[in-house]
């Protein structure tokens, strides 16, 4: 098989004529030399064309080249210590694949809904490339940490019959003689699946129909969600904490350079070590309440209230043991309080709000009946979950992780929408 040199690779080659294909990033001219920014998304390097090094057919064509072309370019790779990559390529011929004409991102600065409207061309900034590596990094340790503790991966439906998260969220859609909807989580066949399989966990795009704006929210995003049969709340703590650890362990290992390109203070994340700040909910009213937050016991803990609870704190912080009234409907009650749910979060810092939230499930067939009752939902569609609890009920924990908020976090970047492919916000269905 003919092998393709990648610029990532070039350190390989020193010294040998090799041919490189990608796209024009950047160019300038001086006089008697070109200077053209390859990419090729693997890494950039600088193609240096000399007038007396080529034909001045060739010339004259890497002189008229525009942003984005597609070419071929063959030359020399030499060493330099100035490029990032410690080489550039004397170049000796080139060739045109496409000319890109009048590309609309021009090396100036963009409005925001200009850039989502072009996101299809966006992604090819060094900038959002430098991300979705990151994100790719972030993926696949997910899956290798899940794989490597004995987990299995058990995909779950995108079309429901019920809510999961309540029904003020749902994305409802014809299933030919009856109603369906799209998933806001696969954790209820998790749950499932961890009575099969003991330790499981899914992992998929799920919907939301929020009616919101703000930089923490996607109608549309990824979330892993493991689940484990006979686990407490202590362990669900303590599987998130190490989960996270890991997670970010190999991002900072695989992915520096990335980190680098977006200006990341590295620092930040290399104090994400164990143990992890454990407070209550309660607790964390406190501490909202001596920075003058006027939430009160029993009140939801908001975007600008995790921000606040955040800056106490170097690392990401669990917060456990919330109102169960607050909470969803499969949550346990907790047996010393009944007034709280055996539920926890996981607030990360420097204000990026909740990355995980999870809980220990409710486990009793009767008492399952009875919340799902007092919330308002339809037993009936829920009579397979039920089941779970009728044959073999064991106590279980599970969490979420929404994977962009937690890319968002590690890329230090300010809203999701940098952070998946082709976002969908209320307003943006397209590209």
């Amino acid at each position: 098989m003919k092998t393709k040199i990648y610029i990532k690779n070039i350190g390989k080659y020193s010294g040998q004529t090799i041919t490189l294909k990608g796209w024009l990033y950047n160019k300038r001219s001086s006089g008697k030399l070109v200077f053209l920014q390859l990419r090729d998304g693997s890494g950039i390097i600088q193609c240096v064309v000399f007038k007396g090094g080529v034909s001045e057919e060739v010339f004259k064509l890497a002189d008229s080249l525009q942003q984005e072309s597609s070419i071929s370019v063959t030359g020399i790779v030499k060493e330099d210590k100035r490029s990032p990559l410690g080489y550039e390529l004397g170049v000796n011929d080139l060739t045109l694949i496409q000319m890109a004409k009048d590309y609309p991102i021009a090396p100036k600065e963009h409005g925001t809904a200009f850039l989502m409207d072009h996101r299809h061309l966006w992604l090819r900034s060094s900038r959002q490339t430098a991300i979705l590596k990151i994100r790719d990094e972030v993926i696949f340790a997910v899956r290798q940490y899940f794989r490597d503790n004995g987990f299995t991966l058990v995909d779950s439906p995108i079309l429901t019959p019920a809510a999961c998260e309540g029904t003020g969220t749902l994305f409802e859609t014809d299933y030919f003689d009856c109603k369906a909807y799209l998933s806001q989580s696969g954790q209820l066949y998790g749950e499932a699946a961890a009575m099969a399989l003991g330790k499981i966990y899914c992992f998929g795009p799920t919907f939301r129909a929020e009616k919101s704006k703000t930089r923490r929210h996607l109608t549309e995003f990824w979330m892993v969600e493991p689940e484990v049969a006979f686990n407490d709340l202590e362990d669900d703590m303590d599987l998130a904490e190490d989960f996270i650890c890991a997670v970010v362990a190999q991002v900072l290992k695989n992915r520096r350079a990335e980190l680098e390109v977006l200006e990341r203070d590295i620092s930040k994340l290399e104090r994400v070590q164990k143990p992890f700040p454990r407070i209550t909910y309660t607790q964390a009213i406190e501490i909202l309440n001596k920075k003058g937050n006027p939430t009160e016991w029993g009140g939801d803990i908001g975007g600008d209230e995790e921000t606040l609870i955040s800056q106490e704190f170097d690392r990401p912080v669990i917060i456990n043991r919330y109102p169960a009234a607050i909470k969803a409907f499969y949550m346990k009650r907790d047996p010393q309080d009944p007034k709280l749910a055996l539920a926890m979060d996981v607030i990360g810092p420097e204000g990026y709000g909740e990355i995980i939230g999870g809980s220990v499930r409710e486990e009793d067939y009767d008492t399952l009946v009875l919340r799902i009752k007092e919330t308002g939902l339809p037993v009936e569609a829920f009579d397979w979950y039920l089941d779970l609890r009728k044959y073999g009920s064991v106590p279980h924990a599970g969490f979420g992780m929404g994977i962009e908020r937690f890319i968002a976090w590690i890329c230090g970047v300010p809203h999701l929408r940098e952070t998946i492919p082709f976002p969908r916000l209320m307003d943006r269905l397209k590209p």
